[in-house]
């Protein structure tokens, strides 16, 4: 892939609405893989007093649709299935890494495990099934363009 290609694509997923809402950071976009950071802030929290399941399935979620559109064409989820296994705190820094592990026509599996930064836990893990669509948001056409 072209890196003017791979700067369009990057630049596409960077301009996430709900990620920059919730302060989610693309840090590493490769085809096939991603790795996303959120710091956990107060209003993160549930009525318990820990990060709330939706931030950390976002955060998963996120990891999952950059890495799966990493290759510029149009990839949507098909199916999510997440296993919460720690607790995490405000002041937690988390971080959602996305592999590619299965590809077959326009379907693709993903795995995805999401851990705390300042104890190295796994805080949730997840197994996603992406759909490619026959459309491109950065065709194919402008690798060197």
């Amino acid at each position: 892939m072209g890196k003017n290609r791979e700067k369009k694509i990057n630049d596409y997923i960077q301009h996430d609405p709900f990620a920059q809402f919730l302060g989610v950071k693309v840090e590493v976009l490769e085809p096939g893989h991603s790795r996303v950071t959120l710091t956990i802030t107060e209003n993160m929290l549930n009525f318990h007093g820990i990060t709330h399941g939706g931030v950390i399935f976002s955060l998963g979620d996120m990891a999952f649709a950059a890495a799966s559109n990493s290759y510029g064409q149009t990839a949507v989820a098909l199916n999510v299935a997440i296993n919460f296994l720690k607790a995490t705190k405000s002041g937690d820094c988390l971080i959602a890494e996305a592999i590619e592990q299965s590809q077959s026509g326009p379907i693709a599996l993903y795995d995805i495990s999401i851990t705390n930064d300042r104890t190295g836990d796994i805080v949730a893990k997840s197994q996603d099934l992406v759909y490619r669509k026959k459309e491109w948001f950065v065709p194919s056409e402008q690798i060197e363009g």
